[in-house]
């Protein structure tokens, strides 16, 4: 089955003049957006509340999410740097959506408040997967992007045995690098004693 094709968030800016130190879009990237595309009808279908990005970069990830579920949910795109954070919201305006760069070290600011709530996260620094579980709603997605040195299989055993189930939803060899994006949401026992 087909789905509609969604048009590649505008990010000419990221890269370059003031923004020329934050991660302008690579295979890494594209490989998450594409992921997000073939999943665009299970996303839609989730009508998420809350979306987080960790690590947004260029905020261009979140901006395609934000073509693909609509406006009716909150895009929050955290990161350390503050270059990156005005970069996500240039993004924003150049693909008029809302994204809410938040500017902090991964999500520590944010459990408290986030705790069960996130109905799609995304995290672009694949050695950062602690706080996931805790963040992630009952029927929440988790996306990973992944390098084979990052060892994806130890990945998805440890998170399983933090109550997520999950493997690869796409992969891609870029240049010598064989990239992933890994997909997880709660298994239905965890999802049962979370309620």
């Amino acid at each position: 089955m087909s789905h509609p094709s969604y048009p590649m968030p505008l990010y000419a800016h990221a890269g370059r003049g003031r923004f020329e130190d934050v991660y302008e879009p690579a295979e890494d990237s594209f490989l998450f957006i594409d992921a997000l595309e073939r999943d665009a009808e299970e996303l839609q279908g989730l009508s998420p509340s809350v979306c987080l990005e960790v690590g947004s970069g260029s905020g261009v990830v979140s901006a395609f999410l934000a073509s693909v579920v609509g406006s009716s949910a909150l895009y929050l795109c955290t990161d350390v740097n503050s270059l990156a954070a005005s970069c996500t919201a240039t993004t924003a305006t150049c693909n008029d959506v809302a994204l809410q760069p938040v500017i902090t070290d991964l999500v520590q600011c944010l459990l408290p408040r986030l705790c069960g709530k996130v109905d799609v996260l995304l995290f672009n620094p694949p050695y950062v997967v602690t706080p996931s579980e805790e963040l992630l709603s009952n029927q929440g997605l988790f996306y990973l992007v992944t390098i084979v040195e990052n060892f994806p299989e130890e990945i998805i055993r440890l998170l399983g045995e933090g109550g997520l189930t999950g493997g690869p939803c796409l992969s891609r060899r870029a240049h010598n690098e064989r990239l992933s994006v890994l997909r997880f949401h709660r298994t239905p026992l965890s999802r049962a004693l979370a309620s």
